[in-house]
């Protein structure tokens, strides 16, 4: 079945959009389900109008606190922090259950490399384009890329102790010689701005962005 996202910058606007929307769906062959189709509100302040279901027509459709959407998780408040999580949750399945493949003395290390940047990277860093990265969440990121070069660089030999030790970050860093995962999300931060400038106006996700927020903003400490 397809799946659509629609929002509105108004709630009051949400109800008449809906019951419009039923019917039109209706004319190309489609039905709206109420048991899957859900609605949340974003706003500062959660507690307004904190209506847990509403009536459209016949159908009656549960409000929500977050749900995924092509793959991301989408929060009422907008909490990145989750999402992250969710990424590292499935970056850390997916290194797993292939540690085997990148501890492999078979492979060479290139190939490992290429094996991590096309398999492994893409599931940590999916969506990062929209992330506002913290300090804790930037070295969260430093410490799994070092747990996955480990893993492909493995130990080394102390000449003087004659004991096998696992590699600092700053020779991991070399042997990479590649830009980190915070750097790459900070590169592809800036090459999604230039995109959607490049949009122009009559586009929704330039007017998202680039808009002016409506409203009286909250008084507070500096």
């Amino acid at each position: 079945m397809p799946t659509m996202l629609i929002y509105w910058q108004e709630r009051t606007h949400s109800k008449g959009k809906c019951r419009s929307l039923i019917p039109d769906t209706r004319e190309i062959g489609l039905e709206v389900s109420a048991d899957k189709t859900k609605y949340m509100v974003m706003s500062r302040d959660q507690n307004a109008g904190r209506i847990q279901s509403v009536r459209i027509y016949n159908s009656i459709f549960e409000r929500v606190e977050g749900f995924k959407y092509l793959g991301k998780n989408l929060t009422n408040q907008n909490f990145i922090a989750e999402e992250i999580k969710s990424r590292f949750k499935s970056g850390n399945a997916c290194y797993y259950s292939g540690q085997n493949i990148l501890s492999s003395r078979l492979l060479f290390k290139n190939l490992k490399i290429k094996i991590y940047r096309t398999i492994i990277l893409p599931v940590v860093l999916y969506g990062c384009e929209a992330w506002s990265l913290t300090l804790l969440e930037g070295r969260n990121l430093k410490v799994f890329e070092n747990m996955v070069f480990r893993k492909i660089f493995g130990p080394r030999r102390d000449e003087e102790t004659d004991e096998w030790r696992s590699l600092h970050k700053g020779v991991l860093n070399d042997l990479y010689s590649s830009p980190n995962n915070v750097r790459v999300i900070k590169s592809r931060r800036m090459r999604w701005a230039g995109h959607v400038v490049r949009m122009g106006e009559e586009r929704g996700v330039y007017r998202f962005i680039g808009g002016e927020t409506e409203g009286k903003e909250t008084t507070g400490e500096a």
